[in-house]
C-alpha cells in the first residue's frame, strides 16, 4: 500500500502532476511494480460480476479487463492499457490524500483518530479502508453518481464491542462498511455491490442487517441478502 501515497516524480509523457500519485509510464499486460500496485487499487471496483481484484502490482488479464470497465464507465477508449487519459480521470477522482473524491478517511472511521486498536496495525486498517473507498467510488459511479451514506467502518476492539458486532467483525481490519439507506435502497445497494469487488455483502434479510447493507473483503465470498434475492 506505501506506493499509493508515495509520490513518482513526473517524466515525459505523464499526463500530469498530481498532489497523491503521479504515474510516469503507460501501463499495460505485462508490466509489474509499485505503479501498477497503485492502479490496480483505484480499478479495483471494476473486477466484474462476483471478481476480485488482486492487489500484487503486477499487470495480468485481470487487471487490464478491470481498467477496461473502468476506461468504459468514464467515456473513454476502453483498451485495457493505461495511459495519460485513464490516469488523468483518475487524477480527477482523487483528493490530495489519495482518497477518492466523494469519500474520506474520517468518513471510514468514526471510532478514533489513530486507526489503532483493532484487529491489525494501524497502518494496516487504514490501507485496507482506501482500498474500500476505492471501491465505494465505483459502486458510486454505477449508480448514477448519487451519494452513498456509510454509517460504520473501522472499529477498534472497544468501538466493536460497543457496537455490538461480532468478534470476528471485518470492521476490526478497516476492509469493511456499513452503508445505510439514502438515494438507493438498502437492497439495490447489495445487488450492485456484487459487481464491485465485495467478497462479503450482508444486507436485508441477514440477521441485525434490516437497516443497513453490509461490504467487506473478506478471504472468501459469502453473500446474504435474503429480502434482496441474494
Amino acid at each position: 500500500m506505501t506506493a499509493s501515497f508515495g509520490g513518482v516524480v513526473a517524466t515525459a509523457g505523464t499526463a500530469q502532476a498530481d498532489a497523491c500519485y503521479t504515474w510516469s509510464r503507460t501501463l499495460s499486460q505485462g508490466t509489474t511494480g509499485a505503479d501498477v500496485t497503485a492502479l490496480q487499487i483505484r480499478v479495483a471496483g471494476y473486477p466484474g460480476y462476483g471478481g476480485v481484484l488482486a492487489i500484487d502490482g503486477d499487470y495480468g488479464p485481470a487487471t487490464a479487463a478491470a481498467v477496461k470497465r473502468f476506461q468504459a464507465a468514464y467515456g473513454l477508449a476502453a483498451d485495457g492499457i493505461a495511459g495519460p487519459a485513464t490516469f488523468s480521470k483518475i487524477y480527477a477522482l482523487q483528493d490530495d490524500d489519495c482518497t477518492p473524491l466523494h469519500f474520506s478517511y474520517a468518513e471510514l472511521n468514526n471510532c478514533n483518530t489513530t486507526w489503532a486498536g483493532g484487529a491489525v496495525s494501524a497502518a494496516t486498517a487504514k490501507s485496507n479502508a482506501l482500498r474500500t473507498m476505492w471501491k465505494l467510488e465505483a459502486l458510486r459511479h454505477a449508480l448514477g453518481d448519487q451519494s452513498i451514506r456509510v454509517t460504520s467502518g473501522f472499529r477498534s476492539q472497544t468501538c466493536n464491542a460497543a457496537a455490538g458486532g461480532a468478534t470476528t467483525s471485518r470492521h476490526l481490519y478497516g476492509d469493511a462498511a456499513d452503508l445505510g439507506s439514502g438515494p438507493h435502497s438498502l437492497c439495490l445497494l447489495a445487488q450492485q455491490a456484487r459487481n464491485h469487488g465485495f467478497n462479503g455483502i450482508l444486507g436485508p434479510g441477514y440477521p441485525d442487517h434490516g437497516d443497513h447493507t453490509h461490504v467487506d473483503h473478506r478471504a472468501s465470498r459469502f453473500w446474504s441478502a435474503s429480502s434482496c434475492g441474494i
